[in-house]
């Protein structure tokens, strides 16, 4: 055996070389995969631990806590975490991504034909309007038109799936405040809304019923009286809900002057839907840009002045009185017609005449296996869907699968507001702030 060298290691050496390597090679693993690698570094170097005990002679240190992301009142798998001094919240940091389903990458793999049933997942509480603005781009790039018939038909299932979005918010909202009573409430009408459009599209949730070019099918017989009866039956009881709350003491103390956010702000977020409109700023597409029928219908967009979660609570509320207005006009003015268009390279054959045709069958084989091409080019629809402007930017390079698409999620914006809300408010306030915002996290993490 060779003698050693003074430039030779040990083993002592090698080993204690090996093992720092990797402890710091597992310490920079455990940051980078770990729910740690969100940090929100304090204002203040001292930090109050579980445990210890208060700092009685120094009250300006603060400490951090996270609220979530299993907390029921986030809405979803939310993390927001927290500086406290004492009760009163320094600032808060949303923190998302534990929910992450890559719905766009998924929708460079399917058919224009297929798109519908992955998007229509994403915003789960408005999932129609989700069809909707994927649809649109699409007929941008194919450059048809769509029948009258089937464009009224989607602006009366948008409008209905408005309302019960909105019913869900009342519903979680007066639990989150603590109105009990409001989620039995909200539930009752969310269900009469969701029996509807369950006997329209054939599904409560995630239709699939917008398709490129027009809707699945037509409206079923007598759809007029059943729009009509679920319409009085909400009206009556989101009339009650008005009663109960609007003038309700426990309940103005409990929002008013909370969570506020200024227009600018909002602006500067590039924040959209309700939490803008309550700011003063009467932004809405339906009116703004009117695609569909909305420039054939009557109704007013809903806007308060003072940007706080009373004025998102109420802003919801009269939403749905304005949504019932145009549904009823879309009953009144429904046309004959075709509810899809008759391009057969895009439309699939009539049911009946597969049994009839073996042209028909193979016509119908190839659209749903092998889609239709797109022309190339690349464009960018928006609506306003419950909680804000969703848009759907979508290049194609002539193929029948989109070669990228990327959704402007209302929710993934709005989210930012958290900060400048919750700056200076209260921990018992947080929740109803998070609540006001009405997000939904299978947008956000899309």
């Amino acid at each position: 055996m060779s003698e050693l060298t003074d430039t030779e290691p040990t083993d002592d050496v090698v080993n204690e070389d090996l093992a720092t390597d990797v402890a710091t090679g597992n310490a920079r693993l455990l940051h980078q995969t770990d729910e740690g690698a969100q940090k929100l570094t304090l204002s203040e170097k001292e930090l109050v631990l579980t445990g210890a005990p208060w700092p009685e002679d120094d009250l300006g240190d603060t400490m951090l806590i996270n609220m979530g992301p299993q907390h029921p009142s986030t809405h979803g798998v939310l993390r927001i975490m927290m500086e406290l001094d004492a009760e009163e919240v320094v600032r808060a940091k949303p923190v998302i991504g534990y929910l992450h389903t890559g719905m766009e990458k998924t929708a460079e793999e399917l058919t224009y034909v297929q798109a519908c049933t992955n998007v229509t997942r994403m915003d789960y509480a408005s999932p129609l309007s989700n069809e909707l603005v994927l649809c649109m781009a699409v007929e941008q790039l194919l450059d048809i038109e769509i029948p009258d018939r089937a464009q009224w038909i989607r602006m009366m299932l948008v409008e209905l799936n408005r309302i019960s979005s909105h019913l869900l918010f009342q519903a979680t909202n007066g639990m989150d405040i603590g109105a009990v009573s409001m989620m039995i409430y909200g539930w009752r009408e969310r269900e009469v809304s969701l029996r509807l459009l369950e006997k329209i599209t054939g599904l409560r949730m995630n239709h699939n019923f917008i398709r490129v070019g027009g809707t699945a099918a037509d409206l079923p017989d007598n759809w007029q009286r059943d729009v009509l009866d679920t319409l009085a039956t909400i009206e009556r009881g989101v009339r009650e809900y008005d009663e109960l709350l609007t003038e309700n003491p426990i309940w103005k103390s409990r929002l008013l002057g909370i969570g506020i956010i200024t227009t600018q702000e909002c602006l500067d977020l590039s924040i959209t839907g309700p939490i803008l409109r309550s700011t003063g700023f009467a932004w809405d597409l339906r009116k703004a840009q009117p695609y569909l029928k909305y420039d054939e219908v009557d109704f007013d967009v809903v806007y308060t002045n003072n940007g706080d979660v009373y004025d998102r609570w109420r802003i919801r509320l009269e939403e749905i009185f304005e949504s019932i207005k145009i549904v009823r006009q879309c009953v009144e003015m429904m046309p004959k017609g075709d509810y899809r268009t008759q391009d057969p390279k895009i439309t699939p054959p009539p049911r009946a005449r597969i049994d009839e045709s073996m042209e028909a069958l193979i016509h119908h084989f190839k659209l749903f296996t092998e889609g239709f091409k797109v022309p190339a080019g690349e464009t960018y629809a928006a609506v306003e869907s419950p909680r804000g402007e969703i848009g759907c930017y979508m290049v194609s390079d002539g193929s029948a699968k989109p070669v990228r698409m990327h959704i402007r999620g209302p929710s993934f914006y709005n989210l930012q507001s958290m900060g400048p809300m919750v700056r200076d408010a209260l921990v018992a306030d947080a929740v109803a702030i998070v609540s006001s915002v009405d997000p939904i996290m299978g947008e956000v993490d899309r």
